[in-house]
């Protein structure tokens, strides 16, 4: 993966061990939770490093980006799921881009959305 901007990071504790909480991510991430290749449109799989990582990057033309969940072990059934956003927006229609999607907080309204559909998955 190319080096990207940092965006920020946002985690929440799931009540589940670590490899649940991966089950978890991939039933809401993935289209196929058996293929950590079906990301959502927008994205191709970077990595997958079950049951710690997740990560995931894509690009158009406006913005070069990338989304990486890691999952901690937190005891034996608690985890810590954290996902990571980097991005960077060149160009004059990169920086309304950038504007519309982070600025405008949707961006952390759709991780934080994200984080709790795996919560509630595992």
């Amino acid at each position: 993966m190319e080096r990207l901007s940092y965006i920020d990071e946002h985690a929440r504790s799931v009540d589940a061990n670590r490899e649940r909480a991966w089950k978890a991510l991939l039933t809401t991430m993935c289209k196929d939770p058996a293929d950590p290749s079906t990301v959502p449109a927008g994205f191709v799989l970077d990595s997958a490093e079950a049951p710690a990582r997740l990560a995931l990057q894509g690009r158009h033309w406006f913005a070069k980006y990338a989304l990486i969940f890691e999952l901690d072990e937190d005891g034996p059934s608690r985890t810590t799921v954290r996902a990571r956003s980097w991005g960077d927006f060149p160009g004059p229609h990169g920086k309304i881009y950038r504007a519309l999607v982070i600025g405008s907080g949707g961006h952390v309204l759709m991780v934080r959305m994200l984080l709790r559909r795996i919560a509630a998955a595992a």
